[in-house]
């Protein structure tokens, strides 16, 4: 059975000149993989993401045929029992981690009330656990970290801390959008290594959102990539340069590559037609 199984996702938003629909029509699923969601800023990445933990607030609009977690239908929970998933069994790691912490709390005391929401324990064992995960993700020094406010934190160690304060609850799934956006590329190597070992690790499904298509060829299985609310390719990752559809092409010739450079990278041309397509399935 799959972990996660989405079919015919829309999220839609009034406004003044009518519906404008972000996502439309999206179905995937998502098993014990690493699985990437790629495209441009405003291609409906980051709102599938966030429809599949209902944190689309109104008046933005959520209708699915299902979205299923191991069988269970999250669109015919209550808002009491969603509060239940989020965390204990599907954490997200939203864009610009660091920036998602309360900035006057210390870092042990968030990490520790986002372990007891989810486990009747008392303070002694959640600090055990929030240094232990503080630990997993390479941070040196965890007691005196946990001490500290994240404004005395770098980019690096902040991400570092949202993703162990996402891990702690020990979820079935974690979506990760942009991540690593802000971080230079020796940093954003070891904040991917540490989230691929505790996905490895315990057999978990990773969602990975990002606009970067080299890095998802690079550290995913599988890729989705949208336009325009819609899904409009699926491919392994490792075979992600062998994409056909013109977007997907037009994305990667847009690219610098070392193994193939060029005088001049290619501008993106944009067909009207393409937002007309059908949504391809991501079903497995």
């Amino acid at each position: 059975m799959n972990l996660l199984d989405v079919e015919d996702l829309w999220v839609r938003f009034p406004t003044s000149s009518g519906m404008f629909e972000a996502v439309r029509g999206v179905s995937f699923s998502l098993g014990r993989e690493r699985l990437g969601i790629v495209g441009e800023s405003g291609s409906g990445k980051s709102m599938t993401g966030r429809a599949i933990l209902r944190l689309i607030r109104p008046p933005g609009q959520v209708d699915a045929e299902r979205i299923d977690l191991e069988g269970t239908n999250l669109m015919q929970m209550s808002e009491k029992e969603m509060r239940d998933v989020r965390g204990s069994q599907i954490s997200m790691v939203m864009q610009d981690p660091k920036f998602s912490l309360n900035p006057v709390m210390t870092v042990g005391d968030q990490i520790m009330e986002a372990y007891q929401l989810h486990n009747k324990t008392n303070r002694r064992e959640a600090k055990a656990r929030a240094i232990e995960m503080l630990e997993a993700v390479s941070i040196r020094d965890a007691e005196r970290v946990l001490r500290a406010y994240p404004h005395e934190m770098s980019g690096g160690m902040g991400q570092r801390i949202m993703i162990a304060m996402m891990m702690i609850p020990n979820p079935k799934i974690l979506i990760a959008d942009e991540p690593t956006s802000a971080l230079d590329v020796s940093v954003q190597g070891q904040v991917l290594r540490i989230m691929d070992k505790l996905v490895q690790d315990r057999g978990m499904g990773l969602i990975f959102i990002s606009h970067d298509l080299n890095l998802v060829a690079d550290f995913c299985d599988r890729v989705l990539i949208m336009y325009a609310g819609r899904i409009v390719e699926v491919c392994q990752a490792d075979r992600l340069h062998e994409a056909t559809h013109p977007y997907t092409r037009g994305l990667l010739n847009s690219l610098p590559r070392l193994d193939a450079p060029k005088d001049r990278l290619e501008a993106l041309v944009r067909d009207p037609d393409w937002r007309h397509q059908p949504s391809v399935s991501g079903l497995k």
